[in-house]
């Protein structure tokens, strides 16, 4: 990885692919850490934390809660869900895909520009939203 500030220059999408592969190892880390260990249960965990839904979900759960995301974090969201994609989710509808893509950006954002203590507060937070919406 580069130490240049290229991220500041990348579409939402770009953002949106690097931080949907953060989030997703970091759920199953934590998935893993919970104490499962049979692959297919270990997928099916997994999904309930990083489907369109779930992101979409903890994405709106956050811009309810006012002053939680800082004025550029949610310039980097708007970057996502406004990225025009060619593609879309296949359980999803549009608006819920747009949303989840914004997070992803997010995690994309934080990620590259190398806020890992914020990085890791988002994707915590996010997690216990959503388990706690699963319940």
């Amino acid at each position: 990885m580069t130490s240049d500030h290229s991220w500041q220059t990348h579409n939402g999408l770009v953002l949106a692919y690097i931080g949907d592969g953060v989030y997703e190892l970091f759920v199953r880390m934590y998935v893993l850490n919970k104490g499962m260990t049979q692959p297919k249960k270990l997928h099916k965990a997994s999904t309930s934390y990083v489907s369109a839904k779930a992101q979409c979900f903890a994405m709106q759960t956050m811009l309810e809660q006012e002053g939680f995301l800082t004025p550029e974090e949610d310039l980097y969201y708007k970057r996502g869900r406004n990225s025009k994609s060619h593609t879309s989710a296949k359980n999803a509808d549009i608006l819920t895909y747009r949303i989840a893509t914004g997070f992803e950006a997010l995690i994309g954002y934080l990620y590259l520009s190398k806020q890992e203590e914020r990085l890791e507060e988002i994707m915590t937070w996010s997690i216990k939203h959503i388990e706690g919406s699963l319940a």
